[in-house]
């Protein structure tokens, strides 16, 4: 901005200096200009220099040399005020005479200014562009009254500030020799130890507005003792840095020495304690021949690398997984096969199946020291105990137990590691699990091998792959090791919901083991032997106190539960138990004697209300357009009941009940065969060009997709065509062919179960699934006339509750 003109005569073209003896013999006037100060605050006895650029305060300049070249020196309250009004000034300030004005190149004025003695104002008023103030000076005699008091306070704070100026580097020493003796320069001296502290400009005002030297010396002492403390712990912090970093340097100035020494005398020992310590471990790992090269080889880097440099860290640590890899030590075998078989039928009810393999492989390790190719898989619905068999397996073998979580797992880094020079690598999780199963010969269980991912980051299936090939893990590569590792001697056990979803490549290595569900007298063994105990020791609870009747489990099962597992069973026991240990408390708390529950069906609808599954049995009749389909999913086996409606309108064919495309294209399959038979079930030929066909199967929020529905399909609609009722307890699956043919399905097991447990009386399933039902346990086929079909013509025969007659094409 442009600066207001200047009086030459007064300050000249470039600046003047004004003659301390000349002001000190004038006195001073009682009405003074103001000139404002942003962000400081000027103390009497102390120079200072200003730089001014604001018109107002120009002219307070310019007017302060026409008052005898004396201004009072007010600080703002708010230091982002540009045009200060009276009410934004404080009322104590600092009458301060001008002894040097000096023009500067960049259109400002620096102005060096002597404080002289503190005043209070009296009035402020605006005057011609500047403040003017009427003043009052601070010279009453209670200001400099001595006493006993005051002097103790200015020992203590001249002592102080001693300290503090010799703590503080930032503050010279010949502040000290300023600071003159006698009492009348109590207060010169008071301002100049002031003006050396750290204070804000709210604390620095504190000084000229109290009234006596008492106050500002009491004021005075608080703050250099403040300042005092913080320099000392800052010391203090300092100087154990310090003698932290000596440290350092010297241990390893020592250690570079001993080193220098040790290869001038061609010793082997090493100077580092932690590194001696490395190298016996390594010679005490039983490493392989190429192992212990490689640690010996690292070990040998490691000596030469300053502890201080990020690569002895690496080194260090790939010492460390290198050291605590099991190399030889294995766990002995428990083979003696009726103890293997005890184990498992205690903790286990039913699961005939994956309980023979195990004893098989118990008979083979009996007449052979190794065998390989040990890769099971688990394969059923969730809780049917999968990861349970697989934990018994290991105790039953006297084996450590290692499981290894893949769901979600997309990075193939998971499996093989990370490379070393990755910053924070380290081994993939299958030498993280060998590291801390602790023997070569553990049980590794891999969970969830079926939701394993694959994105950007590789594909994890395909390093599975050299994990689980017996031809290939016994020189398993992990990144992070850069070396061969043995796995031979790991019993692999994985688990999955679908088979489907495993990679073939990955599930041809394995060998599946099916876990189809269990049946309503299974689970009824299992909560008695297992559930239930479990249950009433994790609530506190005991068997004399609560004994759950076959009905009580019964009802729980039939109507509060609908899996193929018995992990849903699981929680109803338990709420039943949390509701009964509720009770039991109350009970106690009135002073009551100890209950005694009978769990029954009456108590168990008492505790946990209505039912979730409600048996349909009751309800189902017969109808035409109305077909009960088995279907497999994740979870078990089930029933898919299908619904077909026909209506007026054009040829349109519509599909709900959120079906995958293989269903889709079923039923679109059904459809095309029975046009092309229209004539043979006695449908007339434009039928189909004025009437709509709308399937649906409910519960449609729930996707269902699957190549098992044609034949259920074909029924349904031809049921609802010729007006033949189905019978309401048959159940079908299996696929057909545009001729008619029924075709091959999977999922047996399981959809008989479904049946099973729908009480269904009659199942059509296709004849090539007839040499399946040898492997189907006899229970699940209890109650149940299985029929094998080979065309919907037989379907027909076997489901129709009324005869369709048929012509000859």
């Amino acid at each position: 901005m442009d600066l207001p003109a200047i009086d030459e005569k007064k300050i000249g073209k470039s600046s003047f200096e004004l003659n301390e003896q000349e002001t000190s013999s004038k006195p001073i006037p009682s009405e003074l200009p103001v000139l404002p100060l942003r962000d400081t605050i000027v103390y009497p006895g102390t120079m200072f220099p200003l730089l001014v650029g604001r018109e107002s305060s120009l002219k307070a300049i310019d007017a302060g040399i026409d008052k005898g070249k004396f201004v009072l020196l007010l600080g703002q309250k708010n230091p982002d005020t540009d045009n200060p009004k009276p009410e934004d000034l404080y009322t104590d300030g600092c009458i301060a005479a001008i002894t040097q004005v000096l023009r500067l190149p960049n259109s400002l004025v620096k102005v060096l200014v002597n404080g002289i003695l503190p005043a209070k104002v009296k009035s402020l008023t605006e005057n011609e562009g500047y403040l003017t103030a009427t003043t009052k000076f601070k010279l009453s005699a209670t200001r400099f009254r001595k006493t006993e008091r005051l002097a103790s306070l200015v020992r203590k704070t001249r002592d102080k500030f001693e300290r503090f100026v010799i703590m503080n580097q930032e503050v010279p020493e010949e502040v000290l020799t300023s600071l003159d003796e006698g009492d009348e320069y109590l207060e010169p001296n008071l301002y100049l130890m002031a003006s050396h502290l750290d204070m804000s400009v709210e604390e620095r005002q504190k000084f000229l507005e109290l009234e006596t030297l008492e106050q500002l010396y009491r004021l005075l002492l608080a703050k250099v003792t403040r300042e005092l403390q913080v320099l000392v712990v800052s010391t203090e912090i300092n100087e154990k840095v310090q003698e932290e970093i000596q440290e350092t340097q010297r241990r390893f100035f020592i250690q570079e020495q001993i080193r220098a020494l040790q290869d001038e005398l061609d010793e082997g020992e090493v100077a580092d304690p932690e590194l001696q310590k490395l190298k016996e471990q390594i010679e005490t790992a039983k490493m392989p021949e190429e192992a212990h090269a490689k640690a010996m080889e690292e070990l040998e880097r490691l000596k030469k690398t300053p502890q201080m440099s990020p690569e002895y860290g690496v080194g260090r640590n790939y010492l460390d997984w290198m050291t605590s890899l099991p190399w030889s030590t294995a766990s002995p075998d428990n083979l003696d096969i009726q103890g293997v078989q005890d184990v498992l039928e205690k903790e286990h009810y039913g699961l005939e199946k994956p309980k023979d393999r195990i004893l098989e492989h118990i008979a083979v390790l009996n007449l052979v020291e190794n065998l390989k190719g040990q890769i099971l898989c688990f394969v059923g619905p969730p809780g049917v105990g999968k990861t349970s068999m697989a934990k018994s397996i290991a105790r039953a073998l006297n084996r450590k137990m290692v499981r290894i979580s893949l769901g979600g797992v997309s990075d193939e880094a998971e499996i093989r590691g990370h490379r070393r020079t990755y910053i924070g690598s380290m081994p993939g999780r299958i030498i993280q699990g060998m590291r801390k199963a602790g023997t070569v010969n553990p049980v590794m269980i891999l969970d969830e091998i079926d939701k394993v991912g694959h994105d950007f980051r590789g594909d994890p299936s395909s390093a599975i792959l050299e994990v689980l090939d017996p031809e290939q893990n016994n020189t398993f590569n992990d990144h992070y090791l850069d070396m061969d590792y043995d796995l031979s001697r790991v019993m692999f056990i994985a688990t999955a919901n679908v088979a489907s979803s495993i990679q073939p490549a990955l599930l041809d290595r394995m060998e599946i083991i099916n876990l189809p569900g269990y049946l309503e007298h299974e689970k009824l063994e299992i909560a008695k032997r297992h559930l239930i105990p479990k249950m009433l020791k994790s609530h506190g609870l005991k068997a004399s106190q609560v004994r759950f009747h076959k009905s009580g489990i019964l009802h729980l099962i039939r109507n509060y539960t609908s899996e193929a597992g018995v992990r849903t069973l699981e929680q109803q026991v338990a709420a039943v138990c949390r509701k009964i240990a509720r009770k039991y408390v109350l009970a106690r708390a009135k002073g009551e004697e100890d209950p005694t529950f009978k769990v029954n069906e009456e108590l168990v609808s008492e505790l946990l209300g209505v039912p979730k599954y409600r048996d349909r049995t009751p309800d189902r009749t017969d109808r035409a357009g109305t077909v009960n389909g088995l279907a497999w999913t994740s979870t078990g086996g089930a029933i898919l009941q299908i619904d077909v409606a026909v209506m007026e309108g054009k040829s349109n064919f519509r599909l709900t009940g959120k079906l995958g495309d293989v269903m889709k294209e079923s039923a679109q399959a059904a459809l095309t065969y029975i046009r092309s038979h229209a004539s043979k079930y006695g449908i007339a030929a434009d039928f189909f060009d004025k009437h709509e066909l709308h399937i649906h199967i409910p519960e449609g929020a729930i996707p269902k997709d699957g190549p098992s529905a044609g034949m259920a399909m074909v029924l349904a609609m031809l049921s609802l065509l010729t007006g033949k009722r189905v019978r309401h307890d048959v159940g079908m699956t299996g696929e057909i062919t545009l001729r008619g043919d029924v075709l091959a399905i999977g999922g047996l097991n399981e959809k008989l179960l479904a049946a099973q447990r729908n009480k269904l009386s009659r199942v059509l399933i296709p004849k090539d699934n007839e040499p399946d039902l040898t492997e189907i346990p006899a229970k699940v086929k209890d109650g149940l006339e299985i029929i094998p079909v080979s065309t919907v013509t037989e379907a027909i025969s076997q489901s129709f509750r009324d005869p369709l007659e048929e012509t000859k094409d």
